[in-house]
């Protein structure tokens, strides 16, 4: 699914990843990618005529988790022909060229916690996409997929970085802190992340320099506001 630009500077589009992962552990619940966690900033986007892609980690129709459509983005964006079908034909992140991309997303929900970190796929995107000049954004869980990232010098791709992400208060409160594979807030900050928390479930969103990350699902559309504050001054400038 891809928003028209017209008229203004040509922009790379923003891949928005996907986990594939739909089991909680051994608990054998349910779970896969937040559906507000990808709605809210694609809204941001389409609204701004950035475009956007999809990727999961092993393509085709990925798991869905919050699956709440009493919200009316989620509501828009579930009824749309277009998103449907992008998001069930999904390609495999392995297969994508970080190249042609300006930015790359990932949602949360608590799949990701098993299969971003552990993807060389994510590590390789990641890494070309930031080490090109590009952004990394990531939202909830979706910063599972920063643990692992390391830059061409060895570092960790978080080290030194201001970073927000779904809290170990919030893990348990929600009562998975025993059951998912680590706790992320405080695997970020062993990576050498600056962790920032807001109170559990508001909104905290932190950027620096081309890293964007968000607390929670309410921080979803900050991010994605952030996103594209960032890639709008890139037009400008361009």
């Amino acid at each position: 699914m891809a928003s028209e630009n017209i008229g203004a500077p040509a922009q790379k589009p923003v891949l928005f990843v996907l986990t594939s992962h739909g089991v909680k552990g051994d608990s054998g619940e349910p779970t896969g990618f937040y559906l507000g966690e990808v709605t809210h900033p694609l809204a941001v986007l389409d609204a701004a005529g950035i475009a956007v892609e999809f990727a999961s980690i092993d393509g085709g129709e990925p798991p869905v988790d919050g699956l709440d459509l009493n919200d009316p983005t989620n509501a828009h964006y579930w009824n749309d022909e277009r998103f449907r079908d992008a998001i069930r034909r999904t390609p495999r992140l392995g297969d994508v060229d970080p190249s042609r991309y300006a930015a790359i997303f990932f949602a949360g929900g608590h799949g990701a916690m098993w299969d971003f970190p552990t993807s060389p796929a994510v590590q390789r995107v990641t890494r070309d996409i930031y080490e090109a000049g590009g952004l990394v954004a990531a939202v909830c869980h979706g910063p599972a997929a920063l643990v692992n990232v390391t830059l061409g010098n060895g570092s960790h791709l978080v080290a030194g970085k201001n970073v927000s992400a779904f809290t170990d208060e919030e893990e348990r409160a929600v009562k998975l802190d025993q059951l998912v594979p680590f706790l992320l807030a405080s695997t970020l900050s062993a990576r050498g992340a600056h962790h920032h928390a807001a109170p559990a479930w508001t909104a905290k969103v932190v950027v620096d320099g081309r890293l964007v990350t968000g607390q929670n699902p309410q921080s979803a559309t900050g991010v994605g506001e952030a996103l594209r504050d960032l890639l709008t001054a890139r037009t400008e400038r361009a």
